[in-house]
């Protein structure tokens, strides 16, 4: 499975958030699922791709040229996209994938979990949607989807193609029976 992980340059007040990283990393790469995500080497980034890495998992990146002038990619990427901005990035992680995960990360993080939400709400390609919720990172996001629901905004379904989870095994089982 190619699966799109959304993560920051930093790393957050907390170990756990870099355990975060590094137990999905090597869940990827023990299950033979490949990273697509966008080709930094710093922060959640970095240690993403570092584990992967580490234990032979494939990587894909996608990077807007403005980023890869400034900064260039991590060494480990076997795949590289080079895009010419972020919505075209945003575009491309997502075709490439079979399904979204949100390690805890800032606003960029939000913004592209959310928008691949959306896309799958729209239906242009179904993808499962996990923010991995390390000591409770999107709680008060999970709240807001479920008062979504409640308020008329989102309808009982999207909560089958969202989920909010920091149990690889629940996650894993959520894709495996996606649309099922």
């Amino acid at each position: 499975m190619n699966i799109a992980v959304y993560c920051g340059a930093n790393t957050g007040n907390h170990k756990e958030y870099k355990e975060a990283a590094e137990l999905l990393g090597r869940w990827m790469a023990d299950n033979g699922h490949r990273l697509i995500y966008g080709a930094g080497k710093v922060g959640m980034m970095g240690i993403l791709c570092d584990t992967m890495e580490t234990y032979g998992g494939k990587i894909t990146g996608v990077i807007p040229e403005f980023l890869y002038e400034k900064y260039n990619a991590h060494k480990a990427i076997g795949e590289l996209y080079i895009t010419k901005d972020m919505s075209e990035r945003k575009l491309k992680m997502f075709e490439l994938s079979d399904a979204c995960i949100a390690l805890p990360g800032g606003s960029g993080t939000l913004e592209e979990i959310t928008e691949s939400f959306s896309w799958t709400r729209l239906g242009l390609k179904e993808r499962p949607c996990v923010f991995f919720n390390t000591l409770g990172f999107y709680n008060e996001i999970k709240e807001f989807y479920e008062k979504l629901i409640r308020e008329g905004f989102l309808e009982d379904e999207a909560a089958k193609e969202l989920m909010f989870t920091d149990n690889i095994g629940e996650m894993e089982h959520f894709f495996m029976n996606f649309r099922k």
